[in-house]
C-alpha cells in the first residue's frame, strides 16, 4: 500500500514536499479612464510590464494515519513586481471608497503577489499490497496582494473622472483581498510497479460562482516517485494546473469602476521536487 504522495504508508507517516515549476499568467483589473469616463480593462502583462511566465514554488505536507486517512496542506505563490518607465493608459480605480487617479506618463512600480492555500482531506477507498485508489475534498484560499507607486491622486467623489485630482498625491497604494474557503474535490491513484518506484496521479477540481467570486481551479498530476534512501524521494511529474478567478467588487459611485480582478494562471508541463517522510 502506498500513500497519497506516493511513499509507502505507515501508521502515522508525515511527508513534506518541495517542488517547483513556471506558470503563466494572465491577469486583468478593471478601470476607469479619467478622460473619457468610460471603463477599460487593464491587464496587468501587456500595459504594467509583469511578467508573464515566472517560476512558481510549491510546498505539501501530507500526514498519513489509520491505514486510510490522510490530511494534507499546500501553498503556492505567484509574486511578481514591475517598473513602467512612461504609463501609456492613465486610469482611476477605487479601493476601500477612495478613488485614485494614476496619470500618464510617469513611472510607475507595479506589484501583485497571489497566494494559495489548499488544505484537504483524503481517504483511500480501494487499496492493496501495492496500489491504492482514493478520494479528496478540500478548501482553499487566494490571498490578494496589489500593489501601485508613483504620481498618485487622491479624489474626492466629486473629482472623479477628471483629468488631475485636487487632492494631494501620495506615494503609494495598497489593495489586499483574500477569498473565502472555495471547496475542490479530487481522486487519486498511485501503483508500486518496482519495490521503491511508484506512479503517482491525482486530479482536483472546483467551480463555484458564490455573491462576488467566481472561479475554477483545475489541477491534474501524472508523475513517477523514486525513492534513494529510506525517507528521501524524488518526484518527476507532468502537471496540468489552472486557477481563473474573477472578483466583482461593489462601489457606491457608479461612475467610478472597482479594482475588480480577473486572475488567471496555468502552467503545463513537468515539475520537479524532493520529498521527505519522517
Amino acid at each position: 500500500m502506498v500513500s497519497l504522495l506516493g511513499a509507502p504508508a505507515l501508521a502515522g507517516d508525515f511527508t513534506i514536499e518541495l517542488g517547483g515549476f513556471y506558470s503563466q499568467s494572465d491577469t486583468n483589473m478593471e478601470v476607469t479612464d479619467p478622460t473619457s469616463g468610460l471603463g477599460f480593462t487593464l491587464d496587468y502583462e501587456s500595459d504594467l510590464q509583469l511578467a508573464e511566465n515566472e517560476f512558481l514554488p510549491f510546498v505539501e505536507l501530507n500526514y498519513h494515519f489509520n491505514d486510510r486517512h490522510n490530511f494534507y496542506l499546500d501553498w503556492k505563490q505567484l509574486h511578481r513586481n514591475a517598473e513602467t518607465q512612461a504609463l501609456t493608459n492613465p486610469f482611476q480605480i477605487e479601493i476601500n471608497d477612495t478613488i485614485y487617479d494614476i496619470r500618464a506618463g510617469g513611472k510607475l512600480n507595479s506589484t501583485l503577489n497571489i497566494d494559495i492555500l489548499r488544505l484537504g482531506y483524503g481517504y483511500d477507498v480501494i487499496q492493496g499490497s501495492h496500489y491504492d485508489i482514493g478520494l479528496s475534498l478540500g478548501l482553499h484560499t487566494m490571498f490578494i496582494n496589489t500593489g501601485f507607486e508613483g504620481v498618485i491622486g487622491v479624489c474626492a467623489t466629486s473629482e472623479a473622472l477628471i483629468n488631475v485630482c485636487g487632492s494631494q498625491a501620495i506615494p503609494r497604494i495598497v489593495d489586499e483581498h483574500v477569498t473565502a474557503p472555495l471547496p475542490d474535490f479530487g481522486v487519486y491513484a498511485n501503483y508500486e510497479f518496482i519495490q521503491g518506484w511508484t506512479l503517482v496521479s491525482r486530479a482536483q477540481y472546483f467551480f463555484i460562482k458564490l455573491n462576488d467570486v467566481e472561479g475554477e481551479l483545475i489541477d491534474v498530476k501524472l508523475g513517477l516517485d523514486a525513492q534513494f534512501t529510506s525517507g528521501w524521494r524524488l518526484s518527476v511529474a507532468y502537471n496540468y494546473y489552472k486557477v481563473d478567478v474573477d472578483i466583482d467588487q461593489k462601489s457606491a459611485d457608479k461612475d467610478a469602476k472597482v479594482a475588480d480582478y480577473n486572475i488567471y494562471y496555468s502552467f503545463i508541463g513537468p515539475m520537479l521536487s524532493v520529498s521527505y517522510t519522517f
